[in-house]
Parts: structure tokens; sequence; C-alpha cells
């Protein structure tokens, strides 16, 4: 296994696991410095490209960007999703997690579960390819956005969903959007990491959309803390700007390549 998910491992139960997404290398540039985990997550289909889930997101898409974003990183974990489609049967999951390994140089996949993709995520492990987990609320199977586990029925569907990713062999897991009692419940039960999004502070880590914490995305649920307003700052600068231009005070003679030196005119 790979050293760096082994120390992601030995996190569980002793100190919170930091996880944000990124789809550049500016932004993982930064995260670097802050990240056990950045995942380029299927995510960017509502943020960058304006879908309404992210069903649309292609593989090369998802590909594109996570070379971008491994370039930015020295230190953290790269996690790549696998889209919708690309792990529709063991075949095309080995396939296709080979080409994103091979082509991104990424740490592990990521892959959603719909309570029968168990053995996916064990052939992957087998190839020796790690693997993040995912229940909860999946954007690419779940059509309704709202709060799993709320039950007691629930609550025992998800801890078994839970453990059989887990006897699969990911590595860790992610729940969304589920209920704090029940989040609390799958990670005293699991040996491996639970990261959570809209699943409570029990979980060993915490992850969000980058774009949704700054303040960028227009995407704000209840469990999104926006950090800053990158909008309004955004803004901001470009009303400056424009104003520049139009009064004609941008751009100056410092802004010409060649700096303040004039060109001599010739003498008669």
């Amino acid at each position: 296994m790979n050293i760096k998910i082994k120390k992601i491992l030995l996190k569980k139960n002793k100190s919170k696991i930091v996880c944000l997404t990124s789809y550049s290398k500016v932004i993982a540039k930064i995260l670097d410095n802050y990240c056990d985990l950045v995942l380029v997550g299927d995510s960017m289909a509502n943020v960058l490209y304006g879908f309404k889930n992210t069903h649309k997101i292609t593989l090369t898409n998802i590909i594109e960007h996570a070379i971008s974003v491994k370039k930015g990183l020295k230190k953290t974990i790269l996690i790549v999703d696998m889209p919708k489609g690309s792990y529709s049967n063991i075949s095309t999951a080995k396939k296709n997690a080979k080409l994103i390994i091979k082509k991104t140089k990424c740490d592990a996949v990521k892959i959603e579960s719909n309570k029968k993709n168990y053995d996916i995520i064990k052939n992957l492990v087998k190839e020796k390819i790690p693997v993040m987990g995912h229940i909860g609320y999946t954007p690419q199977f779940t059509k309704k956005f709202k709060v799993e586990g709320s039950t007691l029925i629930e609550s025992k569907r998800l801890l078994k969903e839970a453990l059989h990713i887990e006897q699969a062999g990911a590595f860790s897991i992610v729940l969304e959007c589920i209920h704090p009692d029940t989040s609390k419940l799958i990670t005293s039960k699991l040996r491996i990491p639970t990261i959570g999004i809209g699943s409570s502070i029990h979980c060993d880590g915490q992850i969000l959309v980058t774009d949704d914490m700054l303040g960028l995305s227009g995407f704000y649920p209840k469990f999104v803390k926006k950090y800053v307003n990158l909008n309004r700052i955004i803004e901001k600068a470009v009303k400056k700007y424009t104003r520049d231009v139009k009064l004609r005070k941008f751009p100056t003679i410092n802004n010409f390549l060649n700096g303040t030196k004039r060109r001599k005119k010739n003498r008669i």
C-alpha cells in the first residue's frame, strides 16, 4: 500500500483529516500546504461546467483537470473521482481506473456506492489501486437531495453498506449528508477513516467543495461554511478595472513590457 495512504489510515481516531476539492494547479498549490487529501471531484460538473448534476462530466474532463491539479501538489494525497458510467462493471472499472492512474499519477480513485458495486472496489484493490468509497447522498445514483440515516432502519442499512465497502478493501469512505447519530455509529464501527460532508463533526475528517467555502459557486447548503465571499471581492476588482479602462487610466507606461524607457526621437 502507498505510504501516503498508510498515513491516512493511521490518523483514524487520532487526528482530524482535512480534505478539499481542486480542479486546477493554482488552487492545488495553495491546498498542498494545508490538506491531507485533495479530491478532483465530479462536482466540477456543477461548479465549472454549469451542469444541473454530475452525470454529464466525462472521464476526459476528470483526467485533464487532475493532470493540472497534480502539478500543484508535492505533499498532499490526490484522489480522483471516477465519473458516472466509468465503473459500470468490473472490466470497465479496471480499464478506466488504470487510465486515470497512468495519466494523472494520482494516489487513489473514488467511487460512489450503488449498494451493490462492492466487487468493483474489491477488484480494483486487487489491482493495487487504492479506493475511497462514498455512501449516503451519492449524486451519481441518488435523485433526491436529503439527509440519509434519520431512522433506525436507514442507519442499519448505511452501516451495513459501509462495512461492505471496508471489507472490499477501501482505505476510507465519504459520508455525505448522513444524520449525526448514524455518522457517529459508522465512524465508531469502521477501522478505516470516514470523511464527512454534511455529516457532522463525528467523522474522522471533513471535505468541502473549495468553491463553496470560498463563496464562489453560489451553492451554499446549510452544511457549507463560507469562509470568505470571493464573488464580492472579484466583482469589486472587475468594477475597478472596468472604470480604469473607460477613464483611460489603464494601461499606463508602467504596464508596457519594456518598462518606462521611451524610444529616442530621431534628430534632423
